[in-house]
């Protein structure tokens, strides 16, 4: 809930609306998960609660894995029964989540091993937003950024993950600027148009991968349904509308997106407005018959594209060695027996 929310359910059980405020305060800012331990809560308040059937911390740890870089990802189960990933990645003064907002993705593109496995659910917002308190909590750090680019398509499962990155940017919350905030989406164009009217300064990262149709209809099924004219067309509008610089995800794929026509594609596609291209080293996926782009191609891309004056970065590979890098993100019911 929110703070208004949870402020109309305590008056309603006859508690004054400060007592919302308190709750808060322990869940978000000390993780106290147990009524009976936030201490200026009446005794039989926190009875009353209980009784009611109030509940925070809805996430449970089943597992983890930890890369030598720090990169740690984490096994969790859900209230029934379900599993989802998440992955913390710390640099020196950032301490970022890679959180989903789906259980499986219905989208299917074709280098990622979520789509592998199918859409089962849509996270509920506290599901989302447990997973970037719980890290936050195991790590004993303060997360700084949070991103939607774990399993599933955030803008399709929209209401729960906006009001998740609400309460994560909250005061009353995890506090994490607006600014550090980061939705990615594989192009779902209505919702894109839908998020620039959205009253917060939220990061958009678009899944872009290729930059003729044709191959991103093999990479991306949704181009079908919203083609690159269409889908840079809302990029652009969001750019305009929020003035915030549009990330655009670029994975490196050897002979299928990294040719001459799609350099000039890139050149084409990012002329003219607020972008900036993220190139990334393809991550291999079990059952998946991609490879990652020769590292002189990868250079090649970035110097051409730096010397017409497009903004673009290399992403840092992270995780890769237990599968937490981009793309490669899947459920796996036996990661307890690799402990």
């Amino acid at each position: 809930m929110t703070l208004p929310e949870m402020e109309e359910r305590v008056t309603s059980l006859g508690q004054p609306r400060y007592r919302a405020e308190q709750i808060f305060k322990w869940v978000y800012k000390h993780g106290i998960d147990d009524f009976a331990a936030m201490s200026n809560l009446p005794h039989a308040f926190q009875q009353q609660l209980a009784e009611k059937g109030f509940a925070t911390g809805v996430l449970t740890e089943e597992g983890a894995q930890e890369a030598a870089d720090g990169t740690k990802k984490y096994y969790f189960r859900l209230p029934d029964g379900l599993h989802v990933e998440s992955v913390y990645i710390p640099e020196e003064r950032r301490k970022t989540v890679c959180f989903s907002t789906q259980v499986g993705c219905a989208i299917g593109c074709a280098f990622c091993a979520t789509g592998q496995q199918g859409f089962v659910r849509n996270l509920s917002v506290a599901e989302i937003v447990d997973q970037v308190r719980t890290i936050g909590l195991e790590r004993r750090t303060r997360i700084t950024h949070a991103v939607a680019m774990g399993q599933g398509e955030p803008l399709v499962n929209y209401e729960a993950t906006l009001k998740a990155i609400k309460l994560m940017n909250a005061d009353y919350g995890l506090g994490i600027a607006a600014r550090h905030l980061t939705i990615s989406t594989s192009g779902m164009v209505p919702a894109i148009y839908r998020l620039a009217e959205e009253d917060i300064q939220l990061n958009l990262a678009i899944s872009l991968h290729a930059t003729r149709d044709q191959i991103r209809s093999e990479l991306i099924p949704l181009n079908r349904t919203y083609p690159l004219s269409v889908l840079i067309e809302a990029a652009r509008s969001y750019a305009a509308r929020t003035k915030r610089r549009v990330t655009l995800e670029y994975i490196m794929i050897d002979g299928v997106n990294d040719g001459d026509e799609d350099l000039e594609g890139l050149l084409t596609l990012t002329t003219g407005w607020l972008s900036h291209v993220n190139l990334i080293p393809y991550n291999p996926v079990p059952g998946v018959d991609y490879q990652p782009s020769a590292p002189a191609t990868l250079r090649r891309f970035f110097q051409t594209l730096q010397r017409h004056n497009v903004a673009v970065s290399i992403r840092q590979e992270r995780g890769a060695e237990i599968e937490a890098a981009c793309g490669q993100l899947r459920q796996r019911l036996k990661l307890m027996e690799k402990r």
